[in-house]
This record gives C-alpha cells, structure tokens and sequence, in this order.
C-alpha cells in the first residue's frame, strides 16, 4: 500500500534547539499511526511543517507522492490536509453551523459563500447528523459557539475536520481535557474517519491508553529525533522508550 504522507529527511532547528533531526516515516491511507515522545520532543513543530505552517530546514513532505514542500498551508488544505489543534480554534462570536460550514468549503473548493447557500441541504445535515450521533453532541444551532463546554469544542474539530474530508488528518492531543466518555467518543470519530472512510490519521496524544487502543503503528521522538518505529507492543517495551518517557520533560 502506498503512503498518503510521507516524510524524509526533515530538520528543523530554532536558533540552538534541535526540533526535527532526520525525521522520516510515512503515513498509510486508512491507518491510525501514534507520533509521540516527551514534551519538547518535536512533535507538535512535526504537524506544523506537514501543515506548511512552518518551513523545514531540510527535507521533504509528500502527499500522495507529491512533494508539498512548498506549497502555502492554504493549498495544502485544499489538497487534503486536514488539521486539529491542542486548544481547539473557532471563529469566535459566530454561530456553530457557520463554523461546521468552513470544514464543507476545504471539502468541495467551491468558496464559503457557495458552501453556505448550497450546503445546507439534505447531504451536510446527513453527513453532519451521522457524526453528531456518533459524538454525542447536540445542542441549538443558533448557539455562539464560544460558550460550548471545552470537551464539546474538541470533539466538534474532528467534526469539522471530517466534513472537509481530508486525505490525511492530523490530530493533536484530542484527548487532553476530556472526560473518559468523551475520550471514547473521539476515538469513534477517529475509527471511522481511518476504516471507513481510509483517511490516513497522525495522532499526537499523551494519553498511552488511547495511542495503544487505536494506533497501528507508532512513531516515537525524542529531542527531535525518531528512536523508535512499530506497533503498540513493540514499543511498549522498547527500552529506549521507556527510558525517554521516565528521563524528564521539558515544554513542547
């Protein structure tokens, strides 16, 4: 099977810190595959540059075997780059149809004036209901969206993300904030966004749990570098893991 996302070779250094040393490994289309490491290992500036928020020193990132390395974040977007946050990220002081519709325009590339006069119809309300149900969610359409509790606003990103039927989603730390209900919900979202819509998934979490129920195949950083690859077993006991997670942490 092909990779959706592939990485090879990626440096990324600010100022005398080491970010990103080296950093290969792909991502396969319909699998859920776990980045993580300690805080500070580099994996949120890993998302940052697949996203085209920031430019690699060095390296590649191809997307469907097509070098995006310098293509804007916007267009990555368009191309199936679809994207959570740790702290989830709204248009504030709009309502929550307006902000589902922004992931419908990344979806169909028709401009958010169309998808907000055309996609209000019977396809976004199916396809939007069948993920609310799945989230748990319900709530009054007319609702700001910024007075929705916190673990709300996380699971309705990965809605949001999913309604623009991305490629490849790359999911930050869902989990953190969320109750254990909540948490088992978001893993629902993400099992059908990778086995029955083959969206490839990277997923930083911390939360081992989830990384072992859910990932494939796992990558591991520390201090920017990949020291570990493999399933949820094998780096379960990998030494060095082990030996990087009870070593300290520093600020991501």
């Amino acid at each position: 099977m092909k990779p959706i996302l592939r990485l090879d070779g990626i440096c990324k250094n600010f100022g005398g810190v080491v970010a990103a040393k080296d950093v290969t490994f792909s991502v396969l289309p319909g699998e859920v595959h776990g980045l993580i490491g300690p805080n500070g290992a580099g994996k949120s500036t890993l998302m940052n540059i697949i996203s085209g928020i920031y430019t690699a020193d060095k390296g590649s990132v191809f997307l469907d075997e097509k070098d995006i390395t310098q293509v804007p974040p916007y267009t990555r977007a368009r191309m199936g780059i679809g994207r959570t946050f740790q702290v989830p990220r709204f248009l504030q002081r709009s309502n929550i149809r307006d902000n589902l519709l922004l992931g419908t325009d990344l979806g169909n590339q028709m401009g958010y004036l169309n998808s907000f006069l055309r996609k209000k119809g019977t396809d976004f309300d199916a396809e939007l209901q069948e993920l609310l149900e799945i989230a748990k969610i319900s709530f009054d359409w007319s609702n700001d969206i910024s007075g929705l509790p916190f673990g709300k606003l996380k699971l309705l990103e990965i809605v949001r993300s999913m309604l623009g039927h991305p490629r490849v989603m790359l999911v930050d730390e869902p989990a953190a904030g969320l109750n254990n209900k909540e948490i088992e919900y978001a893993m629902d979202l993400l099992h059908l966004a990778s086995k029955k819509r083959g969206i490839g998934v990277l997923l930083i979490e911390h939360s081992m749990d989830m990384i072992m129920d859910i990932c494939e195949d796992i990558v591991v950083l520390n201090f920017g570098e990949v020291i570990a690859t493999g399933g949820p077993e094998a780096i379960a006991s990998n030494q060095l893991v082990i030996e990087a997670y009870l070593g300290g942490e520093q600020d991501d």
